[in-house]
Formats: C-alpha cells, structure tokens, sequence
C-alpha cells in the first residue's frame, strides 16, 4: 500500500483539525454539565432526579424542566399584599384549629386554602401536577411536602389515612403555605 507523503502544511492543518474538534467537544460537554448543574441547584436533586424518571432521559427531563421556568416566568405570579396575607393567616389558624376535633377536613380546608393563596398570587388554577410544576420554579425545596401532604390528602378521600398521617400532611402544607405568603415582593424588573 502505497501512501501518498503529506507536506508540513497538510499535517498542521491535520493536527489542526483535531485540536479544534477536541476543544469543541469538551467545550460542548462543558456547557451541557454547568446547565444540569444549573437545572439541579434551581429545581433541587429531588424534582430533578423526577424529572428524568418521568422524561425517560436526562435530555428530555433538562427541557421540560426549561420550559417550566419559561411558564412560570410567563405567569404574572406576584406577592401578596397585607390584607390578603393576614386573611390567609386567619383562615390558616381557623383550619389548624379545626384540625383536632376533625383531622380529615381540615386536611381538605388545608389543600384548598393553598390553592386559593396560588390563585392569589396569580399561579393558574389547574391540576395538581400542574401546580406543583409551577411551584417547583420558585418552591423548590417545599415542593416535596406539597406533593406528600397532596398524596396523604388523597390517601384520606380513600378513607385510608391515620391520624398521624393527616398531622404529617399539616405539617407539609404548613411549610409551603409559610413560604407562599412570606415571601417578599420582587425586585423591579430592569427595563430591557
């Protein structure tokens, strides 16, 4: 076999080439981990491992995470103002009043009371899944106790939830309704 001689020209584009290759490759697989790694700290391990169990692939999961945040940030989502967050408040202390001589409904009141305080501040009313993919964007690490209180809630319908589970969905509500009416109004926009 007879080989053609590459001149000195030829071989410096050669290694050229592959340098180049080489650099976009690792610059490609570089932006591909600093954006999982941005997904993962936004959305936490947890929401983002679900993500993938129910996308199938890390690609998939990645987007449909993405187009979340531009759901959300489509929204008009905004704080509460004083009135409506001691009116929650109120109702809150009424419904955990409740709790001991009727756990069971005051589980209902409890998921219909946040769902009323993410109307509120403008979240769409829609079903739960729905809900708590708009939560996971700013909610992340509340997210969690949503989706076990909403699951123990509907364990509840089924007759099928204790005492102590019914104390534990409270307890869940209670940390993402603490968050949804304590958080501060946002910081202007900067004009664009």
């Amino acid at each position: 076999m007879n080989m053609p001689a590459l001149t000195t020209t030829e071989v410096i584009l050669i290694v050229a080439l592959v340098v180049v290759t080489i650099a976009a490759i690792a610059l490609f697989l570089s932006l591909r981990r600093r954006r999982t790694e941005k997904l993962r700290a936004k959305f936490g391990d947890a929401e983002y491992a679900r993500a993938i169990d129910e996308g199938g692939n890390r690609r998939t999961a990645e987007a449909k995470l993405n187009e979340r945040t531009e759901r959300v940030e489509g929204l008009n989502v905004r704080p509460l103002s004083e009135a409506d967050r001691a009116r929650f408040l109120q109702s809150w202390q009424a419904v955990q009043a409740r709790f001991v001589d009727g756990p069971a409904g005051a589980v209902t009141e409890a998921d219909q009371l946040l769902g009323d305080v993410m109307s509120t501040r403008g979240y769409p009313v829609s079903t739960f899944e729905q809900r708590a993919a708009d939560i996971s964007v700013g909610h992340p690490l509340v997210l969690k106790n949503y989706r076990g209180a909403h699951e123990i809630a509907l364990k509840q319908t089924r007759g099928q939830a204790n005492t102590e589970e019914l104390r534990q969905a409270m307890v869940h509500y209670r940390t993402l309704f603490d968050e949804l009416i304590s958080e501060p109004a946002p910081l202007a926009k900067a004009a664009h």
